[in-house]
């Protein structure tokens, strides 16, 4: 099972990609609670170079509620991670898919939330 719903961006500039992806978490109902610049952490903490690569915590509260509801320590696999990540030929969007993350979880209402959040992440990277 896959983990990741991923789309490559073709010829594009990391930021103005990183820009698309905000709107379209943010035209779907989704903020970015977090936002870790891995490239300059690896910089900084083992004087390593790499590639853009940027993890964005995005959340939805209303679905985030529901999930916390149907599961109390969900929070620990929360927010829903996006990243972006300068490959050969343009950027790499990945969105976590939340029911491959959740499926050692037995609670079928549980499921039910991470199908809706897999089917809003999935139609939030087509539209980048």
């Amino acid at each position: 099972m896959a983990y990741t719903i991923d789309r490559l961006i073709t010829g594009a500039d990391f930021d103005a990609v990183d820009a698309r992806v905000r709107k379209a978490l943010g035209d779907a109902g989704f903020g970015v609670l977090t936002e870790i610049d891995v490239a300059a952490t690896m910089k900084k903490k083992l004087d390593v170079d790499m590639a853009h690569y940027r993890i964005l915590g995005a959340c939805n509260p209303k679905l985030a509620h529901r999930a916390i509801g149907h599961e109390p320590r969900i929070g620990a696999m929360l927010p829903c991670n996006v990243i972006l990540r300068a490959v050969d030929g343009g950027v790499e969007v990945s969105a976590v898919d939340p029911v491959a993350s959740m499926a050692a979880i037995d609670n079928p209402d549980l499921i039910a939330v991470a199908g809706q959040v897999r089917e809003m992440l999935a139609a939030v990277v087509a539209a980048v």
